[in-house]
């Protein structure tokens, strides 16, 4: 199966803008599926990892068990010991209450937005009324008296009890979860630690970031690792099922600028993590033809019918062969997991599959694309097969 994604014609006709975990394990025998990709190496923020070593996959997907508060904490930068420390108190809180670890993540997002992971006093004219501690919560607001709210464990516990009363909070965006607890005057500003929050309860649990989201820890058992249509405690999801058979930039297809996987036509297509549709429509062919609807050839070009979605860190996720016309609009707001689409083979494409990208900074383009089984992998969505 072939596909020259027709996005890389499109940036040559000028449409194009930019917009402001375990190693892989098994190699499978499939068909290949060829693809020279619509989407050049940008180099990641320093906070994401774009090599293929396993990193921190090696170890797992963490354990329920308590963190000692010691030093020689894993440091991620920019924040220091004291700041570690604090963040696997929040952590330790969390597992305690079997909050699943999805909230450990938010929980530390939020504490990065309010306070940088630090246990501030009230800060008089400077202050956001009298907001005290790692969440800034308010004691005119009945989260609880002054001493209380210096305590780390105490905040940290008022924090997961509001959270844990939000109806569906496990399946909303980070921001909307966390928003729905705090308040906050800037709702949408906890949505650009999550990468870094993802990081730091990663390197404090070995991995726990990559296990399934919603499972409840039990005591002292190792985390079960997201797999099939389970979304990380990362919020990242798998979009379809199946093995990667094309890598991204082989040596023979170096213009290839994502993976494929093999799937039956008709196969749902998952949004791989919450975002903002960017983009739903048919992909023009080498002749500027919009002929979606049938299937493709290896030589006629373009993604087909296709979507791209924009999610927290300016991250870019593109689906492309859609069967017919996706199943979201341009704006619609998409959680992880929800189906936007079905596989197919419109556009540049030889058989059925997903040809799935990973961009960077928001650019569409392939200066972009980054590899996305380690970027999946970190996140607890492994893609199996070569990459």
């Amino acid at each position: 199966m072939s596909d020259d994604h027709g996005e890389q014609g499109s940036s040559t006709r000028g449409r194009r803008k930019g917009l402001p975990a375990l190693a892989v394990a098994l190699t499978a025998a499939l068909a290949l599926l060829c693809c020279t990709g619509g989407t050049g190496a940008l180099l990641l923020s320093e906070f994401l990892d774009t090599s293929d070593e396993p990193v921190l996959n090696a170890f797992g997907c963490g354990q329920d068990k308590v963190i000692e508060i010691k030093d020689g904490l894993p440091i991620v930068e920019p924040y220091d010991a004291a700041q570690m420390r604090n963040a696997a108190v929040i952590i330790n809180v969390g597992a305690q209450m079997r909050v699943p670890p999805r909230g450990w993540v938010i929980a530390v997002a939020t504490a990065m937005q309010e306070s940088r992971l630090s246990n501030l006093p009230h800060l008089g004219s400077n202050n956001d009324h009298d907001s005290i501690g790692l969440f800034q919560q308010r004691p005119s607001q009945g989260w609880g008296t002054p001493q209380q709210l210096l305590d780390p464990e105490y905040t940290s516990r008022k924090f997961y009890d509001k959270l844990l009363g939000v109806r569906g909070w496990q399946g909303k965006r980070l921001t909307d979860a966390a928003q729905r607890v705090q308040r906050s005057a800037f709702p949408d500003a906890y949505a650009k630690h999550e990468a870094i929050a993802t990081q730091i309860v990663n390197a404090l649990t070995r991995g726990a970031a990559r296990a399934a989201g919603g499972a409840v820890p039990v005591t002292g058992a190792d985390l079960r690792c997201a797999a099939g249509a389970d979304i990380a405690a990362s919020g990242w999801t798998l979009p379809i099922p199946g093995s990667v058979g094309s890598g991204f930039r082989t040596a023979s297809r170096p213009a290839h600028n994502g993976v494929d996987i093999a799937a039956s036509k008709g196969t749902e297509i998952h949004a791989a993590a919450s975002g903002r549709v960017l983009v739903s429509r048919c992909d023009p062919d080498h002749n500027g033809v919009h002929s979606c609807d049938v299937d493709g050839s290896p030589t006629k070009g373009g993604c087909g019918w296709f979507v791209d979605i924009l999610h927290a860190n300016q991250i870019v996720t593109r689906y492309c062969h859609m069967v017919r016309k996706p199943l979201v609009k341009v704006n619609d707001m998409v959680e992880a997991g929800q189906v936007i689409g079905l596989v197919g083979s419109s556009g540049n494409s030889s058989g059925p599959h997903l040809h799935f990208e990973v961009h960077v900074k928001g650019d569409r383009s392939s200066r972009g694309a980054i590899n996305p089984v380690p970027f999946m992998r970190d996140r607890g969505a492994t893609l199996q097969g070569n990459g």
